[in-house]
Formats: C-alpha cells, sequence, structure tokens
C-alpha cells in the first residue's frame, strides 16, 4: 500500500526561541521535508517546554502545542493531538523530557497509537540502570530508531540491546549554504569554535594549546564564537567566560585569542564559519556520538583539530582532520601548529572535509527521513491489515 499524499508528521522536540541544538535540528529538519513536499501541509511540532522557560511566547505555526513537564494534562492533550498524525518524528535527550532522566518520555509513547520513530542524540556507553531502562524501553516501544554514527547504532546494540534491523542511522543535516566557497582571508590563519559556551566545551585546554604557538609567524588568531548557554548563564552568570578571559590575559595571548558573545543568525553564521583556515573543538565529552558543530564545520570545507570524542573519530579518520586525545594540551598543540603551520596539509585537509560531506546537505537528510517515516507508515498499516477480525493489536 503506497500513500496517494505523503503521511501527516508530527515533531516532538525543543523548538525556537530555546537555544539548543535540538531545537535548531528539528527546526531544519520540518523545513526540509516541507521543501522536499514543496508545502509544509500536514507537519506540525509539540514544543517540550521546561518549567523554567516562561518566554516562550504563543502557540504558532508550525508549533500546534506545547507539552510542558510534569503536566498530566498537557501529556493528555499533546497525546491526543499525536494520534490524529499519521506518524510521530520524536527527537530525544535525556534532559529535554520531565520526570529524572526525562522518564516522562514513556508515559508520552505509552500512548501514542501512531507509528514513532526516534532519533537519539546522545546514545551512552555507560549509562546508569535507570538511562539504560529508559533507552531500552523506549525503542522497544517505537516503530524505529535514528542515530547520527555508527558508534551511535553499535552502542544502541550492545548496550542497550536493540536489535539492528530496527536502527537506522542518517547523518546530522547541515545547512547548503556552508557548502559555500571559502571565505578565508586575511595574513593571519584563523582557528575557529563557536556554539554555546559552557565548561563542558574544555575551552581552557585550547586556549593552552595556542599559547604554544606564540613562536609561528604569521601568528594564527583564534576566535571563540558563541553566547553563553542559557543554563550556565542561569547558574553561574558568566564565570566560565571570564575566566576564560582571564586565562587569556594571563597568557599573554591579547594578540591571538577573540570572543564574539554574540548569539548569530543562521546567515551570519555560515558567514563566519566560512571565513575560518580550520575549526577547533576541544570538547571535554568521550561520549559524544552526535556534534552538529563538526558536521557544520567539515560541510564548511574547514580542517577539523579536536578531541577524542566519537563522532570526531569517525569523521576525521580519512584525513578531514585531527582528532587528539582529551587531556593532552601538547599533543592539541601539535596538531594545531601541523594544520596551522603547514598549508599543503591545510588544503589537502579542507579538499577532503568537502568530500566527505558530499551529502550532508539537509534536503538530502530531510528525504532521507521522510521515505524511513512512510515506510514505517506503510508496514504498520499492512500489517494492520492482515490481522485477523475481533484479534486485539498491540501497538509497536
Amino acid at each position: 500500500m503506497r500513500f496517494r499524499t505523503p503521511p501527516t508528521i508530527a515533531f516532538v522536540s525543543t523548538y525556537r526561541p530555546t537555544i539548543c541544538g535540538l531545537a535548531s535540528f528539528t527546526e531544519a529538519l520540518h523545513t526540509g521535508i516541507a521543501q522536499s513536499r514543496r508545502s509544509p501541509e500536514g507537519l506540525g511540532v509539540v514544543r517540550l517546554v521546561d518549567v523554567r522557560d516562561r518566554d516562550l511566547g504563543p502557540v504558532a505555526h508550525p508549533i500546534a502545542q506545547d507539552l510542558r513537564h510534569g503536566d498530566a494534562t498537557s501529556l493528555r492533550r499533546v497525546a491526543e493531538l499525536l494520534n490524529g498524525y499519521d506518524a510521530v518524528s520524536l527527537q530525544h535527550e535525556f534532559g529535554i523530557y520531565g520526570g529524572t532522566d526525562g522518564r516522562e518520555v514513556l508515559d508520552l509513547v505509552a500512548r501514542l497509537r501512531v507509528p514513532t520513530v526516534v532519533t537519539f542524540h546522545t546514545v551512552l556507553e555507560q549509562p546508569t540502570d535507570h538511562q539504560r531502562r529508559i533507552v531500552a524501553e523506549l525503542s522497544g516501544a517505537v516503530d524505529g530508531c535514528v542515530v547520527m554514527s555508527p558508534t551511535g547504532a553499535r552502542r544502541l546494540i550492545e548496550v542497550y540491546g536493540v536489535a539492528p534491523e530496527h536502527i537506522e542511522v542518517i547523518p546530522h543535516g547541515v545547512d547548503p549554504r556552508f557548502a559555500g566557497p571559502s571565505l578565508a582571508s586575511g595574513h593571519r590563519p584563523l582557528a575557529l569554535t563557536w556554539g554555546l559556551i559552557g565548561p563542558g566545551k574544555q575551552l581552557e585546554d585550547a586556549i593552552d594549546a595556542f599559547a604554544h604557538l606564540k613562536d609561528l609567524d604569521p601568528l594564527p588568531r583564534y576566535l571563540i564564537a558563541g553566547a553563553t548557554h542559557p543554563r550556565v548563564r542561569e547558574s553561574a552568570g558568566e564565570a566560565y567566560r571570564d575566566g576564560l578571559v582571564q586565562r587569556v590575559h594571563d597568557l599573554g595571548l591579547q594578540d591571538v585569542v577573540e570572543f564574539d558573545d554574540r548569539y548569530l543568525d543562521r546567515a551570519s553564521l555560515v558567514r563566519q564559519v566560512r571565513s575560518a583556515d580550520l575549526v577547533v573543538l576541544p570538547y571535554g565529552s568521550r561520549e559524544q556520538v552526535t556534534s552538529g558543530v563538526l558536521v557544520e564545520a567539515i560541510a564548511a570545507g574547514k580542517p577539523v583539530v579536536a578531541t577524542a570524542f566519537p563522532h570526531s573519530v569517525e569523521v576525521l579518520a580519512s584525513g578531514a582532520g585531527i582528532a587528539v586525545p582529551h587531556e593532552d594540551r601538547t599533543a592539541f598543540a601539535g596538531a594545531l601548529r601541523s594544520v596551522v603551520g603547514d598549508p599543503v596539509a591545510l588544503t589537502a585537509m579542507a579538499t577532503e572535509a568537502r568530500r566527505v560531506a558530499a551529502d550532508w546537505a539537509w534536503p538530502a537528510i530531510a528525504r532521507r527521513y521522510d521515505e524511513l517515516i512512510t515506510r514505517l507508515v506503510e508496514v504498520r498499516r499492512v500489517h494492520t491489515l492482515r490481522i485477523p477480525e475481533g484479534t486485539a493489536r498491540v501497538a509497536g
């Protein structure tokens, strides 16, 4: 059975004006599918709302309804809304749903009667028992699971017991504008880190690494761009950023390290990334199986020097950059020197980066999600038609 018209889809996630990676991801996925279909008709969003989020504004297209943490009435109404669609695309991070480790996601999925696909943005290798149970139960309750890297798929299988045939690997999408010509210019090479700022980014390690490069001629520049993460600012103000500024002063790097604390719109961010010569990702996490910043850097043809978190190891393996051990600032400095100080190597890495990211543009990625969801809806419908009359059907 094939649809005469595409199935209707509801997306469950954080969403604008919330500032976070999942909100940006979901907006891009929604837009990509709408553009592929040449219409946003039949596509809606359920926005996840934390009790601390007080200024998100009224519900307006494409948002159909808000799901508020810990609100049983909101949960019931959202489930009723979602069951009016042909399918649900649900984004998962432990911190975006209510309850301990976001366990309220299970309460939501238990109420759904339509095919549901969950995209796991984090797949921990060493979860707590409670986190493991949530992911295992969620995976078993939906029709399909999406991860964005082979490491994520392997972890779902080995750590959470998910069947391989239940998993689809679809890379993180990228705004096609990142793939435009390089805008890098100037005598001094520009290294860039961008994104929401907080302690997990380990930017002090990158700053320390640049302290070992003061002998280079021309002297490199290092731009740290992005606003402080709203949750970090809420709990600690600008203490982390102030500490980074002080570190730059103490190391005498005022001529090397610069800060831009703006939260840029997409077009401005694209120009900023394309204006860099290389990208630096000193992330402290050893668990990260998905990085939107990493894929955007590679799509822009920028060599990347990163700590060896799982996604960077996979993406940089063919030569689009260098992954270095965590907490090894000497190795980080050496990797930066080998890229900044060698124009031939930098050009070769940039060429490989563009090759690696050739099929990551959002239009292509959105079509893959749309095709997956359509296929799973068709499978569910065929399965339902084959059930003898009077037999109880178990959703899943």
